[in-house]
């Protein structure tokens, strides 16, 4: 997939024991979609109150189906 300048897009890749790495591509790193997902891509790796809350809609999700 190429991205256009104005694009951006978080990689996340989940390993056998259930580590999350994520990476972000853009067509331009410093523009304001590169840096919104590196941002983004911060607060998921940094954030432990946010990794929580997003694995609770995991949870939710996942009990729903």
């Amino acid at each position: 997939m190429e991205l256009k300048d104005n694009q951006a897009a978080l990689i996340l890749e989940v390993d056998e024991e259930g580590g999350v790495s994520v990476n972000v591509a853009s067509g331009d790193v410093d523009g304001p979609a590169g840096a919104i997902c590196q941002a983004i891509a911060v607060k998921l790796m940094q954030d432990e109150a946010f990794q929580a809350e997003i694995m609770n809609m995991i949870e939710v999700e996942d009990s729903d189906a």
